[in-house]
């Protein structure tokens, strides 16, 4: 046999080891390649077959993009098989498509798995937003897009926001996501920690979040704690409005809380300032003092001493003149002067007479000024009052 012979099986057999060695590909294929060189119109792929194969700018990506700014030599890709020969010997690869198969695969796995995910906010369409997910365009509803209501969807094109799958069908090509879902969860893990860390009689810093009548509501980072009225300032509270405003930032006390009820009460007054802990230092029984009425039910008058400091006439206290209410002679606001009868500090009340006042002083409960008459609701009565005759 000659040399030519020798060499011309040699390289027979090499070329046969050769094709053995390479994986049969097919149309429809998913492989993984990587890059041997970057142009500004194509990328040329090694993807472990007899020829390389070829990504036209159009299949690299759905955005405009600049192929040498995204793709180097030496890339690992994963690429689709388009075609196996386009006529000239070369294998049609499509990075785009292999992105959008990956990106259905990592969708259903996601969605599955109840996992989180970031995208960016593209555009505006009618009932929500759309974002695309390598690819995949998706949507979220306007209902979805925060937990929090949304006036304006524009102010969310081009941020970037945690979401999950609420709903997908890869053969509609439909997928549906929310940030909604992704912010409840974050709330409830939020409201565990705080729940975990919550103590009688700490100090914390929340935001206000609504006014209702009877008192405040504070988000303490996940969960409402209520400051009532009473609980709001020393004075007399008719209105949280009057102490905070929606939005401000304050530091709070911690009363008391009940988790199976998922309630918690608050307290913004100092308890340090109590002005009835010194109570004994600026008023002593039989003293006679100004003050204030500030309510009136039909046993007797509140009248305000100073701010936190109350005491109850009752109606045989008013007038020596024989009254069933002490709205017959007292208006709302009417200044006044009192003979204070009892002082219990232990339990803050403080019983006052106008009657023995006026016979101390000869003055005379007609002299009371009638201005100033307000309507006042009643629902928070001071509880620690004793109201029996």
């Amino acid at each position: 046999m000659t040399i030519d012979k020798v060499e011309e099986k040699s390289m027979s057999e090499m070329m046969n080891e050769i094709e053995k060695s390479m994986q049969p590909i097919y149309r429809g294929d998913l492989v993984e390649g990587e890059v041997i060189s970057v142009t500004d119109s194509e990328v040329l792929v090694n993807i472990g077959y007899i020829t390389d194969g070829i990504i036209k700018k159009d299949d690299l990506s759905n955005e405009e993009v600049n192929l040498k700014e995204i793709l180097k030599a030496g890339d690992k890709i994963k690429v689709y098989i388009v075609k196996v020969n386009d006529g000239e010997g070369n294998v049609v690869l499509s990075k785009k498509k292999a992105d959008e198969l990956v990106a259905w695969h990592e969708l259903q796995d996601s969605s599955k798995n109840n996992s989180t995910f970031e995208v960016k906010i593209s555009e505006v369409v009618k009932g929500g937003v759309v974002t695309y997910v390598k690819g995949i365009r998706a949507f979220i509803p306007a209902s979805h897009i925060s937990i929090s209501f949304v006036k304006n969807l524009n102010e969310f094109v081009g941020k970037t926001l945690l979401v999950k799958v609420i709903e997908l069908d890869k053969e509609k090509k439909k997928v549906v996501l929310s940030r909604k879902e992704v912010e409840k969860a974050e709330r409830e893990v939020k409201k565990e920690e705080v729940w975990a860390s919550l103590k009688k009689g700490e100090k914390r810093t929340g935001t206000v979040s609504r006014l209702a009548k009877f008192g405040a509501f504070v988000n303490l980072g996940g969960v409402d704690g209520l400051i009532h009225n009473s609980d709001l300032s020393w004075k007399r509270v008719n209105h949280p409005s009057e102490v905070v405003s929606e939005g401000d930032k304050v530091e709070v006390y911690v009363l008391d809380f009940d988790k199976e009820k998922g309630r918690i009460a608050l307290g913004l007054k100092n308890v340090e300032e109590d002005p009835w802990n010194n109570i004994k230092d600026k008023y002593n029984i039989d003293n006679v003092v100004e003050g204030i009425v500030t309510r009136m039910l039909d046993f007797g008058a509140f009248v305000q001493l100073e701010d936190g400091i109350e005491g109850l006439v009752h109606t045989t206290q008013i007038t020596d003149e024989n009254i069933t209410k002490p709205s017959q002679v007292l208006n709302i606001g009417d200044k006044v002067s009192v003979k204070i009868l009892d002082i219990k500090e232990a339990e803050q009340k403080i019983s006052l007479s106008i009657k023995e006042a006026a016979n101390k002083t000869g003055g005379d409960y007609s002299e009371f000024n009638d201005n100033d008459e307000g309507n006042f609701a009643f629902a928070d009565l001071l509880k620690n009052f004793n109201f029996d005759k």
